[in-house]
């Protein structure tokens, strides 16, 4: 189970919004793969065999009472695969969100392996062969932050640490702007490093080769990233001082029905879109009408391809004479600005 938390939190040197992801495990079913992920091959060998286990470990969280015991038997994510290739990374992906800054703090302990015995964080993960990553290693009693760049490893920087077999232990990582900071314990373990390949991707828990290690309760702090069809929406309104609201309707997948993905109203986001904007998005027809001094037009955004892909209504005042031609003559040129800065659909949901 995942539990998003909305807080707000000093950042840097300012105050300004944050969320937090707690990743507990208290809602997954017992070998299974978690919902809310997806299992990624970093290089070549078989694929990770990721699931939910039962296993003794501490709570990184408040306990509810004072007298709680912080050990007991409780869910944890286990990569129990033991394929033994050399250059075999298997990964399970946070999905459905991408981080440009961020904290995550992690609990993990190393159980097996005959070739390694590793677990990390993957971050910034634009793909398989493109991301950063930070492991700690029992065999070779070291933590150390590579970079997979275009498939090729590139690194490490770290140092010696001593990471002992089925001991829980604590992986914290920190990314702002293109400095990476990481520490074991609390500890830090080498200066902060900069580096600008890769400013945002996925999350991932990562191991290497024939690794069985474990991931206890985690926690990301981290800047949401603002979807680019808001972003549109705030230009728009920016540039055309005559508009009165404006919003953008789409489905999720394809034959879903349209949600509104952005408005001026952000009470809005997420909720169904009016019925309308079905006919928009699959007929390409276009809708006019008028109330309480303003003229609506809903119009298809077209992508790259010249396909329907969402619908935009456009709220304007409206003036003496007002005709639905010229209504829509006014409407076109904010949904072309719109249509210029999207080329598909994934690209508008992001």
């Amino acid at each position: 189970m995942l539990r998003i938390i909305i807080v707000t939190l000093l950042l840097a040197l300012s105050r300004a919004g944050a969320a937090e992801l707690v990743l507990d495990w208290s809602g997954a079913k017992a070998n299974e793969l978690p919902k809310g992920f997806r299992p990624a091959l970093s290089g070549t060998g078989q694929p990770g065999e990721w699931k939910i286990i039962l296993d003794e470990a501490p709570t990184a969280f408040p306990a509810i009472s004072p007298k709680a015991v912080n050990r007991n038997v409780r869910p944890v994510l286990a990569q129990v695969s033991q394929d033994r290739t050399d250059a075999r990374y298997p990964m399970l992906l946070v999905d459905g969100e991408t981080f440009g800054d961020f904290t995550i703090t992690t609990q993990f302990k190393i159980v097996g392996g005959t070739n390694e015995q590793m677990a990390g964080i993957a971050f910034r993960i634009q793909d398989e062969a493109n991301y950063y990553y930070v492991r700690a290693s029992a065999l070779g009693s070291n933590v150390n932050f590579f970079k997979m760049e275009n498939g090729q490893l590139i690194g490490p920087i770290g140092a010696k640490a001593e990471i002992p077999k089925g001991v829980w232990q604590e992986l914290t990582i920190e990314c702002q702007g293109n400095q990476i900071k990481f520490s074991l314990n609390g500890t830090e373990v080498v200066p902060p490093l900069r580096d600008n390949t890769f400013n945002s991707g996925k999350l991932g828990f990562w191991t290497k080769s024939d690794s069985i290690s474990y991931f206890g309760d985690t926690r990301i702090v981290f800047k949401p990233r603002e979807r680019l069809a808001q972003s549109l929406v705030q230009d728009a309104i920016k540039k055309y001082p005559r508009l009165q609201r404006l919003k953008i309707s789409a489905p999720a997948t394809v034959g879903a029905e349209p949600k509104v993905i952005a408005s001026t109203d952000p009470a809005e986001v997420g909720k169904p879109a009016k019925t309308e904007a079905l006919d928009v998005i699959t007929r390409g027809i276009i809708y006019h009408g008028e109330d309480k001094g303003n003229v609506h037009v809903t119009m298809p955004l077209k992508d790259s391809n010249g396909d329907n892909i969402a619908a935009v209504e456009v709220v304007m005042k409206a003036f003496p004479g007002q005709t639905e031609k010229n209504a829509i003559v006014r409407a076109m040129p904010i949904v072309k600005q719109i249509e210029a800065r999207v080329r598909n659909s994934a690209e508008l949901m992001q």
